[in-house]
């Protein structure tokens, strides 16, 4: 049992993992004729909770429990990796992007987020608003107004050959370079770093 649990906890190579993540795809076709999506789960969550006469709620969300318990599994495995199974080797980020990163001030690099922004000090601060607030309405709206989130678009919308999921990976990925590149640094000095 220990030389499973060593084995599972070691980081996966990624002609590894990436197939299993892809076998996702034709195993949900397959076996129900279902489409791989995180963020729909928001609305289905909604749809059993909301008792307003809201239109876009008003669906049937019972036959889409499946996808329910699909992100329900994602948060329990989760939990669960980082709890028993985490790697207690160091994360290995390049030098230059750490050089990078210090730069902007952040530089504890000890978790899988860096505790510089993502720590329950900042959440009520001036970072926390832009960072979390902000950037969760800008994530949640745009998974609304592409018609789902990266995972859905890129992994499902793109094997089913689907144009407006290249169309909306294509643009994440821009958005991602943008941010990274050319709005990173100055809406760090604006928030205090």
């Amino acid at each position: 049992m220990n030389q499973f649990i060593d084995w599972i906890s070691q980081p996966w190579a990624w002609y590894v993992a990436g197939p299993l993540i892809g076998l996702t795809v034709p195993a949900l076709l397959i076996l129900g004729n279902k489409s791989f999506g995180i963020s729909s789960s928001l609305r289905h969550v909604c749809a059993m909770c909301i008792p307003a006469k809201i239109p876009f709620f008003q669906y049937n969300w019972r036959k889409e429990m499946w996808n329910l318990v699909f992100v329900l599994g994602v948060l329990v495995g989760g939990f669960v990796a980082t709890t028993f199974l985490s790697n207690p080797d160091e994360i290995v980020i390049a030098a230059q992007t750490q050089a990078d990163l210090a730069a902007l001030g952040i530089t504890d690099f000890s978790g899988l987020m860096p505790a510089d922004i993502f720590s329950w000090e900042n959440l009520f601060t001036v970072k926390g608003l832009i960072f979390f607030v902000m950037g969760g309405f800008l994530v949640g709206f745009g998974s609304r107004y592409a018609g789902g989130c990266t995972s859905g678009h890129a992994i499902m919308g793109i094997s089913s050959l689907q144009w407006p999921s290249l169309v909306a990976t294509i643009f994440f990925m821009v958005g991602g370079f943008l941010m990274t590149q050319v709005l990173l640094g100055p809406l760090m000095k604006f928030a205090g770093f």
